[in-house]
């Protein structure tokens, strides 16, 4: 079974629809105390990344999330998601991230002229082996991205993927069994959902 993390902001219909899909089993989890009924966990998340961490605090998440990561369970961050396991964010000053990762997110720089939020397919360039999230995907793939903030990875070993959008960033984290993505699987098409089968097969030890 797959947790799926409801902590009062996220896109949770769409990455419920998307295991359905798939014919995984999930359930959406309001309380920690429902982590006991799962094999895996999903912590999607749209939004700001200051309410994204006060509402994990606030509903009791932050310790029962580090304690899975650190027994190395199967996790997997998606868009905020990914940017709440580093250290803090440009775009909430003074509010901590769960440190799980190092380094920082930043907003892509004013003197790029980019369109903010970056919306739309992006490629993601492979940069790690043996990440299972990329198990059958194709180097340089498109995924759907939407975001304004970017990770600036504290340590290149656990970049499995990158992404250039005026500047190169870690679109994809991977460390173990913990693993993060920018961009949005559940939206992604054919490729997306091999992805989360991906994940699903960490736990379950099926092939997609």
């Amino acid at each position: 079974m797959i947790g799926i993390i409801d902590y009062g902001m996220g896109n949770l219909g769409s990455v419920t629809n998307a295991c359905g899909y798939l014919g995984v089993p999930a359930q959406v989890l309001t309380k920690p105390e429902e982590f006991d009924t799962c094999e895996a966990l999903i912590l999607p998340g749209v939004g700001a990344f200051g309410d994204c961490l006060r509402h994990l605090r606030d509903h009791g998440f932050v310790d029962p999330i580090r304690a899975w990561i650190e027994a190395d369970r199967p996790f997997l961050g998606i868009c905020l998601g990914l940017q709440a396991l580093f250290e803090g964010s440009d775009e909430s000053p003074g509010v901590a991230g769960l440190g799980l990762l190092p380094g920082w997110v930043r907003r892509f720089p004013a003197h790029l002229n980019l369109k903010i939020p970056q919306i739309g397919w992006n490629r993601v360039d492979q940069r790690q082996k043996g990440c299972p999230l990329f198990d059958g995907v194709p180097n340089a793939s498109f995924f759907y991205f939407v975001h304004s903030y970017y990770v600036d990875a504290g340590r290149a070993d656990v970049v499995a993927g990158e992404t250039e959008y005026g500047l190169r960033y870690a679109s994809a984290v991977c460390r173990g069994r913990l693993m993060a993505v920018q961009f949005h699987p559940e939206k992604s098409q054919a490729l997306g959902l091999l992805m989360l089968q991906n994940f699903a097969n960490q736990f379950t030890g099926a092939q997609p």
